[in-house]
Parts: C-alpha cells; structure tokens; sequence
C-alpha cells in the first residue's frame, strides 16, 4: 500500500546546472510505490530541469546530492539505463520522428525495457490494441509516424500509451496537461488512473501548474518548487492554497 514501504525514488539535496547556471539548488523528495505526487511552482522555478535530470538528460549537469531508485544511487546513469530500470519521462512538448510509426518505435522500447533482444510484431500489436481500446485511441494509430501531425491531445494520450505498454515502476509526468482543453485533459487524466489501476504500484511524480489536472488524479502529496528547492508540502488543500493566492507567500524577499 502506499505509505507502507520503502522508498521508490529519493531525492537528496540535489543541485544541478544548465550551461553553467544553478537551476536546483538542494530538492528533497521521497516517492513510495503506489504514490502520486505533484509538483508545483512558477515559471522558471526549475520543475522541466527536475523531470529531466530524473531521466539523466545531457543537458543538465547534477553538481551535488543524489537520485535513488529503490535505494540505488542512479545520479549517474544514463538516460537508457534509467527507462530499462523503469523510470519513465512523458515530455511536456513530445517530439516528431518521421518515418518511424508507432507499433515500430513501441516494439523496440517494449523489448528494451523487458531486458529481451526482440518482440514480435504479433505481441506488440496485440498489447497495444487491447491498450488503444481502454484509452479510447482509434487502432490506425499505431501506423503513424511517431508524434508526426499529431494533435495536442493525440501526443499526450500517445505518451500515455507509452508509459502502459512499457510498465514503468516511477513516472514522471512534465505538464502533460500542458496546452490541453478540458475534455483532453480528462482523457489523459483518466488514462493515468487506468494504467494506474492495473500497476497499483507504479509511482507518479506529476509536474503541472494546473488544478484541473490535479482535481482529476487527486495527488496524496503536493510539493510546490520555487526557486529551485521545494519550500512547502502538503495535501490538495496546499494546491487550493496556492491556486487562491499565488506563490508570493514562498517567494524570499527581493
């Protein structure tokens, strides 16, 4: 259950650079399996450099502290060894891959992430239509190019596919209700439940400025980032706080 056990992800006192630039400077946070937890905080207080320094990106430098998964010091891995030990990024801009299709890419990371050579096509597809069909996704969909004309809604519900297929034990979700309208948000939101319903362990760490979004997964944890380090956490009554007053009460003085 969560709350009863170990630690999935453990941040301690992180700090990490872009270009040279400290962006976080000492973020703690803990995420057992089975939680959901979300972040919030104002632009440019470092919640994207955070996703991406969980998934390893290249363009952030970490300079001190550490990321844990399940107890194991993961700081320096790399990207691949992150999404194989099953820690999974939904971007907040997805991007386009042209010529390659959905079921193409899907069945190259599937394989990947379950430590096997290959997967057939037959597996693949099967998994997904059955998938496409819970989260309400028409099936030529796994034939397009990857991301490539897709709609808003149809990158984040395809992210959403993504993190089912590929059975993450952590995921990180970066604004996915970024530039969605209501009715999208609700398909995403209530993808996120399924797959969360049929992994009751997987732990989410959820990244938005949005109530909306929270109002429909309702996180147990809130943690607002400002600044570079997480300055308060709570419950939903933390993210009501802030959606009625703004961050100026967590802001230091100028």
């Amino acid at each position: 259950m969560p709350g009863d056990s170990a630690p999935l992800l453990t941040i301690e006192n992180l700090h990490a650079t872009a270009q040279g630039a400290p962006i976080l400077k000492g973020v703690n946070l803990e995420v057992r399996p089975g939680e959901v937890h979300a972040l919030m905080g104002p632009n440019g207080a470092g919640k994207s450099t955070l996703a991406g320094v969980l998934m390893g990106s290249p363009a952030y430098e970490v300079t001190s502290g550490s990321v844990r998964l399940d107890g194991e010091d993961i700081t320096s891995w790399s990207p691949d060894a992150r999404a194989k030990a099953g820690v999974f990024l939904a971007f907040q801009y997805p991007e386009a891959i042209s010529g390659v299709s959905v079921v193409q890419f899907l069945r190259q990371a599937m394989a990947a992430r379950r430590g096997m050579e290959d997967l057939s096509v037959l597996e693949v597809r099967f998994e997904m239509a059955e998938w496409m069909e819970r989260l309400g996704m028409d099936q030529s969909f796994a034939e397009r190019h990857l991301n490539e004309g897709f709609s808003g809604g149809e990158k984040k519900r395809n992210e959403i596919l993504q993190m089912a297929l590929l059975r993450p034990r952590l995921a990180v979700l970066d604004e996915t209700d970024s530039g969605l309208d209501i009715d999208a948000l609700r398909v995403v939101a209530n993808g996120v439940r399924t797959v969360r319903e049929e992994h009751p362990s997987l732990g989410c760490l959820v990244i938005t400025h949005y109530q909306k979004l929270m109002d429909e997964l309702q996180p147990s944890h809130v943690h607002l980032l400002v600044d570079g380090t997480v300055v308060d956490s709570g419950d939903m009554a933390l993210a009501h706080e802030v959606e009625a007053s703004g961050y100026d009460k967590w802001r230091a003085p100028a």
